[in-house]
């Protein structure tokens, strides 16, 4: 009888078995899955940790050495071409990377009290659950010491945010962003550009009334004070607010990204029937951070009072009707194109459900671009007056 640990060295084609795959069999084979990804995870972070630590240091040292005064201008590209030569697989070591080191540590460097704030608001306990092996004791240290936040965020997000950021607060800001959403550079990039630091936390709202604080807060830190929906095209320069749904609806994909991480489209015109009376509401979303649904309503002009009783029936409407026990309560959201601050806040008095009022801008006109025709007669006009202007040349030779 050939024993089974000789089985196993005898040539064969690996395959699935057929055994009696059970419950308990098809939880461990996806604990064991979560497991694998986790350390995954971890092992990156630990790396990624090491590589932006050696980074930091790198840009101390040039600092703190006065590397240039002490041997020369062209120090750096010396060391970019000592550490290639000696580690020639490695990556990270072009003279513009180390640049980008040296003006890494130098963007934070004197802003010791910030970064202490920076790690008291993201907690050891987050760096500890990807497994990032950094002394705690450096977590609120910064003179000299790798701040230990930075270590959740990829070298590359660290390059866009030190080159596109006008401050150490908008820096941080980003940071924090990056650690709690988990977002990719493009997502970031896209964030910077849509300038969220300024834009994030300044919608006009009722919700610091009406939520529990901590809600309030994470809610406002969702919601923009103005949208950008540069990627929508209407038709002409006076459109309506079924046009403007019709445009931004063409591209769900740009809207969420405008509106940020975490929404999750439900639908548009969904109906809402009480009694005889058929309403729409224009823009149904999930926030899965917030855990509510947010009716959008969007408005082709400015702000008006009885907007905000029409918002409020939604709001009332889909708690009514959608949100589930564990949902918190939904969240109205006015998208117009102006508005008066007055206005809105005395609309919002004797209103209990929680709301905010955003504006838009940059929305293309069609109109406005040429047509292909006009496009094609402009190109054959300039051609007729080069091809004019080379026989006149050719005359007066």
């Amino acid at each position: 009888m050939i024993e089974e640990n000789e089985i196993s060295k005898q040539p064969h084609i690996v395959k699935s078995h057929d055994i009696c795959i059970d419950t308990d069999y098809a939880e461990w084979i996806a604990e064991l899955k979560h497991r694998y990804r986790s350390a995954q995870v971890k092992a990156s972070v630990r790396v990624n940790a090491e590589k932006l630590l050696f980074n930091w240091e790198l840009g101390r040292d040039l600092v703190q050495k006065k590397a240039e005064e002490r041997w020369g201008a062209g120090v750096v590209e010396q060391v970019s071409l000592d550490l290639q030569r000696e580690f020639p697989n490695a990556e990270g070591f072009s003279t513009r990377n180390i640049w980008y080191m040296k003006q890494w540590y130098l963007f934070y460097y004197q802003e010791d009290t910030k970064m202490h704030q920076l790690g008291a608001e993201i907690e050891s306990t987050k760096l500890h659950q990807f497994g990032a092996e950094i002394d705690d004791s450096k977590l609120h240290q910064f003179g000299g010491e790798f701040p230990a936040p930075f270590a959740l965020v990829p070298w590359r997000h660290h390059v866009e945010i030190i080159s596109k950021c006008k401050s150490v607060d908008e820096a941080l800001f980003y940071i924090s962003k990056t650690i709690e959403q988990g977002m990719s550079r493009a997502a970031l990039v896209n964030c910077i550009k849509a300038n969220l630091y300024e834009h994030q936390g300044k919608i006009l709202n009722n919700f610091a009334e009406h939520m529990p604080a901590l809600q309030s807060k994470l809610v406002q830190e969702v919601l923009k004070e103005n949208y950008d929906f540069g990627f929508a095209t209407v038709k002409h320069e006076i459109y309506d607010e079924q046009e403007l749904e019709e445009a931004l609806s063409k591209s769900v994909a740009d809207l969420l990204l405008e509106l940020g991480t975490g929404f999750a489209f439900i639908g548009r015109q969904k109906e809402l029937i009480a009694g005889d009376t058929t309403r729409r509401i224009d823009l149904l979303f999930y926030h899965i951070r917030l855990r509510c649904y947010i009716v959008c309503e969007l408005k082709a002009k400015a702000f008006e009072p009885e907007f905000a009783g029409k918002l409020n029936f939604y709001v009332n409407a889909v708690d009514d009707l959608l949100k589930a026990e564990d949902d918190n309560p939904t969240i109205g959201l006015l998208i117009c194109s102006d508005m008066n601050k007055a206005d809105v806040q005395w609309s919002f008095r004797g209103i209990s459900t929680p709301m905010g009022v955003a504006t838009y801008n940059n929305v293309r006109i069609k109109d406005m671009l040429p047509t292909q025709e006009q496009l094609k007669e402009r190109m054959e006009l300039l051609q007729k007056e080069l091809r004019e202007t080379k026989r006149l040349m050719k005359a007066n030779k």
